[in-house]
């Protein structure tokens, strides 16, 4: 049985900084590109970062490379999202993605980041 586990989110302050996790199981990790994604209350979802699997490449929504950085421990099963300067806009739920090259494709559950003063 296949599980994302996202982690991380949580209540921060404009210009603050939140790493989240994301923990995969019952797959091989290794060969899976993963993306995170977010959606915002009335909003898509929108492509937040991916990163292929070995980790050698990256890509970024709109604007927010810069300030999100995606990165991967295939050790470890998991794929990480470190975001910095936050901002208000960035509020949403994040959901970690896995896909293969047969197109097996997992999503988490979700994990809330809410940006506010």
């Amino acid at each position: 049985q296949v599980q994302l586990v996202e982690s991380g989110g949580g209540l921060v302050q404009p210009g603050g900084s939140l790493r989240l996790s994301c923990v995969a199981s019952g797959l091989r990790f290794s060969s899976y590109r993963m993306t995170w994604y977010r959606q915002a209350p009335g909003k898509e979802r929108e492509l937040v970062a991916a990163i292929s699997s070995d980790g050698s490449t990256t890509n970024y929504g709109d604007s927010l490379k810069g300030r999100f950085s995606i990165s991967r421990d295939n050790a470890k099963n998991t794929v990480y999202l470190q975001m910095n300067h936050l901002k208000s806009e960035d509020t949403a739920v994040y959901y970690c993605n896995a896909c293969n090259t047969f197109s097996l494709n997992y999503w988490g559950q979700g994990t809330q980041v809410s940006i506010s003063s």
